[in-house]
């Protein structure tokens, strides 16, 4: 099944974009996106299954950090293209970009 974009994984992946040459935690991404949670990770997971992104765990120490390791989200190469896509499509006013 191909992969659909939807306005909520493309305002994803467009958070994403921003600081693409770093790592991003979900938390930072629902306030940034808007998006909660039951609706922010599903759609990272899928971004992950297709290849558009990447995750890993922080590397901290959480007992010197007082807090748990984050898992951070990274775009890819082709997340990058599907990015830059998706904002020609927008400044374009075209439609829905699917990604094969």
């Amino acid at each position: 099944m191909p992969f659909r974009m939807t306005s909520q994984t493309s305002r994803l992946l467009l958070a994403l974009a921003e600081r693409f040459n770093e790592g991003q935690y979900g938390f930072d991404l629902m306030g940034r996106t808007g998006l909660h949670s039951g609706t922010l990770y599903p759609a990272l997971i899928r971004l992950e299954t297709e290849g558009l992104v990447i995750s890993s765990w922080e590397n901290i120490d959480p007992s010197a950090a007082g807090r748990p390791r984050r898992r951070l989200y990274q775009l890819t190469g082709p997340g990058i293209r599907l990015t830059e896509e998706l904002q020609q499509s927008a400044t374009k006013g075209g439609g829905v970009i699917q990604h094969a």
